[in-house]
């Protein structure tokens, strides 16, 4: 994937944005993940030289919180909620058809044309709309493993 290579001029235009005062760290990793849909390794030896801070200090921030991610994502990032709320009204069977139908497994989240990564939350703060699946932060409630699969058919025809 062409996007995962150090892009300076990208990463000067999310810097610029942001400013490079080490109190910005968690809004320029936002600004990379956002147009890499993950963060690459690359980064962070530049980011770190441009805000005078250690690397180590950038993967101690990008590993702390769970939305940042080192791993590619797909085009489209499937939520399936398993918090309470959502456990009890069924959300395991949409986790699994999802599943069944990407060919994905918990280990292997990512399809491998990085069109989808499918992953479970703990909560999405929708419980009065469970069970809740979320696509790109769009929320879908009221899910069913029927209403998932034809989501899934509606977002590949996309393509």
């Amino acid at each position: 994937m062409s996007k995962s290579k150090l892009e300076p001029n990208v990463l000067e235009e999310i810097m610029a944005k942001t400013g490079t005062a080490e109190s910005s760290v968690i809004a320029i990793l936002q600004g990379v993940q956002e147009h890499y849909r993950y963060l690459p390794r690359e980064v962070f030896g530049y980011i770190a030289a441009r805000l005078g801070i250690g690397v180590a200090r950038l993967y101690s921030v990008a590993t702390f919180y769970e939305n940042f991610s080192l791993e590619p994502k797909g085009r489209y990032v499937l939520r399936v909620c398993d918090g309470t709320a959502c456990h009890v009204r069924k959300s395991i069977p949409i986790l699994t058809r999802l599943r069944a139908e990407l060919g994905l497994s918990e280990a292997t989240p990512t399809t491998e044309d990085l069109r989808f990564t499918l992953e479970t939350v703990s909560c999405l703060g929708a419980c009065g709309l469970a069970p809740v699946l979320t696509v790109n932060d769009k929320v879908y409630p009221a899910m069913t493993p029927e209403k998932a699969s034809e989501l899934l058919s509606s977002l590949k025809e996309e393509e």
